[in-house]
């Protein structure tokens, strides 16, 4: 019984958060993608994300009047409200500064930049007291160096494109269905694209932290994304009516731009935000930051084979670097956790030597007193 309850936690605890942060890192990829063929046919991503995390919300719906079987949850109070809140300006501002780069840029570019996701979560995690770091500790180097590493990969990727490595003409009608079909991309600004890019993973570690906090507090993953999406849509609405005031931009036709609304509200905002939620509730935000590196390989190829992207030399060496950054701070990571653990073994196993039996201590004192 033991062992199936020991095997059950294992699975829950560290196979099924593996697995889930494995599938959603595709899944964010292909959704790039797919957004990246519907801003070609003209959709803004104002509109985008307004009609994307309202569809969210709406499959969301019934989330808050259900509680989770075994689980009392706290009342909702306003240091609650005003955290989601919070969440809702840093997830609707990195959403739209996110997909104004891949408009600009690549989904390539954009798993390529989401490298520094790690990096800004560990020193957002020092700022807030959630990691510490002792320099003359070679974990602690290892994490600092390879931060630094990350963000200067980050830099390199944004700011030079170098010669081309793969170069595809965009698929024919005949091989790929009409709605993956892109068009040349000489026009795009790649660095303001960067630049944007890196803003919102800037912001995806500051939107892990407070959730992080959100789920200490009101552990119920299906009703704060379901306030969150609520937030989201509310705000990037504001914002929409300012930036797009035609309102023939607000009309959706039965075309890639719905199809990629539709999906991106269900799978994005709705499936990939409950599970990285929960996902923070069990393991933590570094623990989810660390898959990031994941989505570079997945988008180079599916933005060659079905965008016609371009593989440049500086995207290559650029993500090279941040992944050796990642895995730096990963090495520092772990071996701090070994050797925490160590301390905590040597503190239990103390010298009997050291210690007077409780019994032999009470013979003894016996022994005084008569």
């Amino acid at each position: 019984m033991r062992r199936e309850m020991a095997g059950d936690k294992y699975c829950y605890r560290d196979v099924l958060p593996f697995a889930a942060m494995v599938s959603m890192e595709c899944l964010n990829v292909g959704l790039n993608t797919l957004y990246k063929a519907a801003t070609m046919k003209g959709m803004s991503e104002h509109v985008f994300v307004v009609y994307s995390y309202a569809v969210a919300a709406l499959c969301l719906l019934p989330s808050p009047f259900f509680t989770p079987r075994g689980r009392a949850l706290p009342p909702v109070n306003f240091s609650i409200v005003s955290k989601v809140c919070v969440l809702g300006l840093i997830g609707c501002t990195s959403q739209i500064m996110g997909y104004t780069g891949i408009g600009y840029s690549s989904p390539t570019l954009a798993s390529a930049i989401s490298n520094l996701v790690p990096a800004f979560t560990f020193i957002l995690a020092i700022i807030f007291r959630m990691e510490s770091v002792t320099f003359t500790s070679s974990s602690s180097q290892a994490k600092v160096l390879g931060a630094i590493v990350s963000i200067s990969g980050a830099f390199l990727v944004t700011l030079y494109k170098g010669p081309r490595i793969i170069s595809t003409p965009p698929p024919s009608s005949s091989s790929v269905p009409q709605l993956l079909i892109s068009t040349s991309t000489t026009n795009s600004n790649w660095v303001l694209g960067g630049l944007f890019l890196t803003t919102e993973y800037i912001l995806v570690p500051m939107w892990y932290i407070v959730q992080a906090q959100i789920m200490k507090e009101y552990p119920s993953e299906l009703t704060v994304v379901f306030f969150y999406n609520l937030i989201v849509s509310i705000l990037a609405g504001i914002v929409g009516l300012i930036t797009e005031p035609d309102s023939s931009a607000w009309k959706l036709k039965p075309d890639i731009a719905l199809v990629s609304i539709i999906c991106s509200g269900i799978f994005g905002s709705f499936i990939n935000n409950s599970v990285h939620t929960w996902v923070l509730r069990v393991k933590g935000p570094f623990f989810v930051a660390m898959f990031k590196p994941l989505s570079i390989a997945i988008a180079v190829t599916m933005g060659v084979i079905f965008l016609g992207d371009t593989l440049y030399l500086g995207s290559a060496i650029g993500a090279m670097i941040i992944s050796i950054g990642f895995y730096t701070v990963m090495w520092g990571k772990a071996k701090e956790e070994m050797n925490g653990r160590r301390l905590d073994v040597e503190s239990l196993g103390t010298p009997p030597s050291q210690k007077t039996p409780l019994l032999q201590q009470t013979t003894q004192n016996q022994t005084f007193v008569s």
